[in-house]
């Protein structure tokens, strides 16, 4: 089992920053990748960003490119999302969660509760 713990949220007027953290721990020796998603209200999950563990190479949803960096403290077993220049389209609450390729795409087998990010216009 892996725990997933998220924070950082909060209200913020478009233009600002915020940084997000996951903490992760259990289970967490056999993690290949971990990623953030949001969900906006009315809308599905969607993918923001991630990382795999050991190699440090990332990948973003094109709407956050240039503005999210995803980024990881090995020792802490925590994953971060800095967002800056936050737009009124990027509220939603932000997820974190751990997972790897399959036969059949990506999975994502642990999730975290989620903390809620809201930006002003």
């Amino acid at each position: 089992q892996v725990q997933l713990v998220e924070s950082g949220g909060g209200l913020v007027q478009a233009g600002g920053s915020l940084r997000l953290s996951c903490a992760a721990s259990g289970r967490i020796s056999g993690t290949y990748a971990m990623a953030w998603f949001r969900q906006a209200p009315g809308k599905g999950r969607e993918f923001v960003a991630r990382m795999i563990w050991s190699a440090g190479s990332t990948l973003y949803t094109d709407s956050v490119k240039g503005r999210f960096t995803i980024s990881r403290d090995n020792a802490k077993n925590t994953l971060y999302l800095q967002m800056n220049s936050l737009k009124p389209e990027d509220t939603a609450v932000y997820y974190c969660a751990t997972g790897g390729p399959s036969m059949t795409g990506w999975k994502y087998d642990y999730w975290g509760q989620g903390t809620q990010v809201t930006v002003a216009s």
